[in-house]
């Protein structure tokens, strides 16, 4: 940063205290319960995650699960 902040001694002025909007760590910390499951996919599915996976620093399982979860989130409405 090139511009200093100063700062000056006085009175702060227009406070406005805001309620606390985050959810807590134990909210933030859970897993969905899973159900371990034999599928055998493509090689060129596999593959494809794989790299993306690699890309975004992500296990390519997870981009998988995810996947599932949204297909079947759409369609379960």
């Amino acid at each position: 940063m090139k511009n200093k902040i100063e700062y000056e001694d006085g009175p702060i002025e227009d406070v406005q205290i805001v309620a606390d909007f985050l959810p807590g760590p134990d909210e933030l910390a859970f897993r969905d319960e899973t159900v371990k499951v034999t599928i055998a996919l493509s090689k060129k599915s596999v593959d494809f995650f794989k790299e993306q996976a690699e890309k975004n620093q992500v296990s390519y399982q997870k981009m998988i699960r995810r996947l599932l979860d949204e297909y079947a989130a759409h369609y379960a409405r």
